[in-house]
């Protein structure tokens, strides 16, 4: 669970930014709290179904095909919840955002074994 706790952490630190600038760029109506509450939603959704479920959905289908369906499945889900809120480009958002953590993550994982 502590590994999940790390990586959650390391989700929407890299996240939440990417979010709070796409409302930023497009002058999202809401209060700061708000705007936070929406960019931390996105993740908070998404983060423990790829961690929890889709290991178990497709554990014999091999770690990659896992990770790209869990990895699509989040851009997609985090697109239409930002879409739901009146995001524009919200799906495009969703994938630049995701993209970075997974990069940024893979990176880490690679070069110091963490997360």
């Amino acid at each position: 669970m502590m590994r999940w706790a790390v990586a959650f952490v390391f989700t929407q630190v890299v996240e939440v930014p990417v979010y709070l600038a796409a409302m930023r760029r497009q002058r999202f109506e809401a209060g700061r709290a708000a705007r936070f509450c929406v960019a931390f939603g996105a993740s908070a959704l998404t983060h423990p179904i790829v961690w929890f479920v889709f290991p178990r959905l497709l554990s014999r289908q091999g770690y990659w095909t896992m990770f790209a369906a869990a990895e699509a499945f989040a851009v997609v889900a985090e697109g239409g919840y930002l879409g739901l809120f009146g995001l524009r480009r919200a799906l495009r958002w969703a994938l630049c955002a995701n993209a970075l953590s997974v990069g940024l993550g893979l990176a880490l994982r690679s070069c110091v074994g963490w997360p």
